[in-house]
């Protein structure tokens, strides 16, 4: 594969990655999207081969569940020089002064308020709502239906469970 300004290099093929891979299907802006992963047939090679495929991939995003793997993956990603996506979704509301950090994916149907931070490499799941002036850290992943009240910070590698109000 000749390297294109639009190809998504994803690693890990299971349930997160393939939301990364809906998510980055539903912003219409990369060519062609790949997998690694250790364990998934479905996958072009294992985690390690990023090294060895840098010439096929401009961007790349961590989809393990794992946060400090995640966040040790990002690390690595951008020694070898990738650009770190964050991903979207089209029908969840970011609000304009809102900061998303690299290697973060929002689901659908979240709303991410006025003046939040997002840190490098969370997960911020389908209903999540992260009220305005609110900072979640590095690593986190809000599960579906998360509230976090505005003022809030949130710290790195905080995992919620469905349903969570923190107020």
């Amino acid at each position: 594969m000749l390297m294109s300004k639009n190809n998504l290099l994803i690693l890990g093929a299971g349930q997160y990655g393939m939301l990364a891979k809906e998510i980055a299907e539903s912003m219409k802006q990369y060519e062609h999207i790949g997998f690694l992963d250790d364990n998934n047939p479905i996958a072009d090679g294992k985690l390690d081969d990023y090294k060895n495929i840098r010439e096929s991939y401009n961007a790349a995003i961590v989809a393990i569940g794992n946060a400090a793997l995640r966040l040790k993956l990002i690390d690595e990603l951008e020694m070898c020089e990738y650009e770190i996506a964050t991903m979207i979704h089209p029908n969840a509301f970011v609000s304009p002064s809102a900061v998303i950090g690299k290697g973060s994916f929002i689901e659908p149907m979240a709303v991410i308020q006025t003046d939040v931070i997002i840190g490098t490499g969370c997960i911020i799941s389908a209903g999540t709502i992260v009220n305005h002036n609110s900072k979640v850290g590095d690593g986190c992943h809000l599960d579906c239906g998360t509230i976090i009240a505005s003022n809030s910070v949130i710290q790195s590698m905080t995992n919620t469970q469905y349903g969570t109000k923190i107020i």
